[in-house]
């Protein structure tokens, strides 16, 4: 048997690393404590569970995350095939159907004949080539021997789940579905991939006044100095709390709607995206939230068309771990002092579900790469995948804050372009181009045997 290389964390970046290890012909001891023990926002023991939104966001070509996507297709990632393999209505975004993409991916690990999958909590960080990729929901063990590692205290953010209803519950001679600045669906022609609840200006009002006057869960007292909001994952209360027409400019933005009742754009409206191929279940864009459940769904239920709502899942809110990356890890995600050791996903400080399947896709590559002594793969700054690993591992480490994908990101063309979908189609050239460039030189070909 070759090397065995052991990762920690089943999600999307350990469950990513694990296979593309694997399918270079290299043992992998994967270790996921649940169901064993569970977490804060998990629900089941699959791997690779999404715990928020159900959406990847943007497939455009010419989009941040649609460049990243794009990227790792081009490296061969498991977790993005697997997403359009199991894909639900949602426009020009990703969004899949969670348990049975989940289902798939841990299928697919189970049975791979180079992957032992370990249902065990791991509290040492074990010696040999590692990958750690236990996410923003590291266990308080692990997290420990960490912070023992970096020699310094952690960061943290809390990070908000939005709720789900069940479709069958929203009263649909008040909602309507519709996509922005669709007008077909418009016309009446063909319908939406979103539903959406019109609210005039007094059910906003009323709306906005029952958010701040609802009671909060507490935070532990350990935490509540701790506490600090990632902005791409505001619950509505505290957006709310910012000014009365914030979330009329954020997650209730009516921009790209008309309401068919009145032929006008509603002075405010929430977004319900699909949630399940069978389409029974809706989850509500942007808007996480830690309201108390009993009060949670008396204010939701003030938004028109979820009178009657039946919410399957309630918001709530979780603390996530993120290290200092810009101190502690290479561009290729290994750590300064222990090259051997690398860190994937959340816990480096890449946002989202696409990002934190980056950093297992890198981190797995060039694990493999080290057992070979050939040069780990370290992507350009104009391609996403560079510009996202550059910007956690060189940002200020005083201010440093996890970071999704973004074009703001990439370096600036050598010729302005005025034009912005023509710039941004030119962002995405150069990056395919850069990464074709780089992986040739690399001698990369897809998943090829180590």
């Amino acid at each position: 048997m070759r090397h065995s290389i052991t990762v920690v964390g089943g999600g999307l970046a350990g469950s990513e690393a694990a296979w593309q290890i694997a399918n270079r012909g290299f043992h992998v001891d994967l270790y996921e404590m649940r169901p064993t023990q569970g977490t804060q926002a998990h629900q089941s023991g699959r791997l690779a569970e999404l715990v928020c939104s159900n959406s990847m966001g943007s497939t455009l070509p010419d989009r941040a995350l649609g460049i990243l996507k794009n990227e790792l297709l081009r490296l061969g990632s498991l977790v993005i095939q697997t997403a359009f393999q199991h894909a639900l209505p949602a426009g020009a975004a990703l969004a899949v159907s969670r348990d049975e993409f989940s289902q798939a991916i841990t299928e697919r690990i189970h049975s791979h004949p180079h992957i032992r999958v370990l249902r065990d909590e791991v509290t040492d960080i074990p010696a040999g080539p590692t990958i750690l990729a236990t996410g923003p929901l590291t266990s308080s063990a692990l997290a420990a021997q960490i912070q023992a590692l970096t020699g310094q205290r952690h960061l943290y953010f809390y990070d908000a789940m939005a709720p789900i209803v069940a479709a069958e519950s929203i009263d649909m001679t008040v909602a309507f579905r519709q996509s922005r600045y669709d007008r077909n669906s418009e016309m009446g022609t063909e319908e939406g991939d979103y539903i959406n609840c019109p609210l005039d200006p007094e059910d906003y009002r009323r709306f906005v006044q029952a958010v701040l006057a609802a009671p909060k869960l507490e935070l532990k007292t350990a935490d509540a100095e701790l506490e600090r909001y990632f902005e791409g994952c505001m619950p509505i209360e505290a957006l709310a709390a910012r000014g009365e027409q914030s979330l009329a400019f954020g997650p209730m933005r009516p921009v790209g709607l008309r309401d068919p009742r009145t032929g006008r754009r509603p002075y405010a409206a929430v977004q319900l995206r699909q949630d399940n191929v069978a389409g029974t279940l809706y989850n509500m864009v942007g808007f996480q939230t830690n309201l108390r459940w009993g009060a949670q769904e008396e204010v939701l239920r003030l938004i028109p068309g979820l009178a009657e709502a039946e919410f399957v899942r309630l918001g709530q809110m979780h603390r996530n771990t993120f290290i200092n990356s810009p101190t502690l890890l290479a561009p290729t995600l290994q750590f300064r002092t222990r090259p051997d050791l690398f860190f994937a996903g959340q816990i480096t400080g890449t946002e989202g579900y696409v990002g934190s399947t980056m950093g297992g896709l890198i981190a797995g590559i060039n694990s493999v790469r080290l057992l070979c002594g050939e040069p780990l793969l370290t992507l350009p700054r104009t391609t996403m995948t560079g510009a996202l690993l550059h910007y956690i591992t060189h940002a200020d480490p005083a201010t440093f804050q996890p970071m999704k994908a973004a074009m703001g990101l990439l370096p600036e063309l050598e010729k302005a372009v005025q034009n912005k979908r023509a710039r941004y189609a030119t962002y995405a050239e150069r990056a395919e181009t850069d990464l074709e460039q780089c992986l040739q030189t690399a001698h990369f070909v897809g998943l090829e045997k180590g």
